[in-house]
């Protein structure tokens, strides 16, 4: 579904990402492990578009996407719920879930700030599916649902992740990256997350997923990578990669 073929991501004249190859098959979890500042992030950026490779190529679903900007490529089939969550604070719950069904650009962002009235372009044209998917969220998080008229930086870290996640399945993506989701949440907001994770994608969504929890991560995922200093320097099944010696070490810590 996914190939990132020699990736090279950069800050300025700083390299993040320094040759990175990895694939994502339809219906698998794929996790991306490693210390703050190895790339992961970055990585995630760069195949969702809000930055741009200076060498290699990302193919989806067969197709070049490297070039595209961020909302062609959630039109696509791809949307990240960032690290952070980065929901919109000033707007109701419902008034984010809506805003994952729009496709904003530069540009038009812009307008729309400038004259809040505008509405920017659907993602998803098919109202009907837009309503179908809300109905999903809210069976997902229930929470979501009771607070649907609270504005959203009222909701506690946990529920702004459920809420984050939530918005960006509004999309109906086919591939689902996910930045950091357990970062900075109470343990049992931890468990919900992960299990919300296994839900997804035991119903056929693939998904990309960046966590310093290393071990839940594998457990979960069928596939990992790890990244260190902006590069791949393992690859291996989600049930071995514990086992080795040097992951254990640095990641695992035992």
């Amino acid at each position: 579904m996914l190939l990132l073929k020699d990736i090279h991501t950069f800050y300025g004249n700083i390299e993040a990402v320094k040759g990175i190859d990895l694939h994502v098959d339809k219906g698998e979890i794929v996790c991306l492990i490693g210390s703050n500042g190895a790339g992961k992030s970055t990585a995630l950026m760069t195949i969702s578009g809000i930055l741009k490779p200076k060498n290699g190529g990302i193919l989806f679903e067969g197709e070049e996407i490297h070039k595209l900007p961020p909302h062609q490529i959630v039109s696509r089939g791809i949307s990240q719920v960032p690290e952070g969550r980065r929901i919109f604070p000033r707007l109701t719950v419902m008034e984010n879930l809506e805003m994952g069904a729009y496709s904003v650009n530069s540009y038009q962002l812009s307008v729309v700030r400038k004259h809040p009235p505008l509405i920017p372009p659907l993602t998803r044209v098919d109202t009907g599916g837009v309503t179908t998917q809300l109905e999903k969220v809210f069976e997902l998080f229930s929470v979501l649902k009771e607070r649907r008229n609270q504005l959203g930086g009222t909701l506690s870290g946990g529920e702004q992740q459920m809420l984050a996640i939530g918005r960006a399945l509004m999309s109906n993506p086919k591939l689902l990256l996910l930045d950091e989701p357990s970062l900075g949440l109470a343990p049992i907001f931890v468990i919900k997350i992960f299990k919300t994770i296994r839900e997804l994608n035991s119903e056929g969504l693939t998904i990309l997923l960046v966590e310093q929890n290393a071990k839940a991560a594998l457990r979960l995922a069928n596939r990992g990578y790890v990244m260190e200093s902006g590069k791949v320097i393992k690859e291996g099944k989600g049930a071995e990669l514990p086992h080795d010696a040097d992951i254990k070490k640095a990641y695992l810590g035992e």
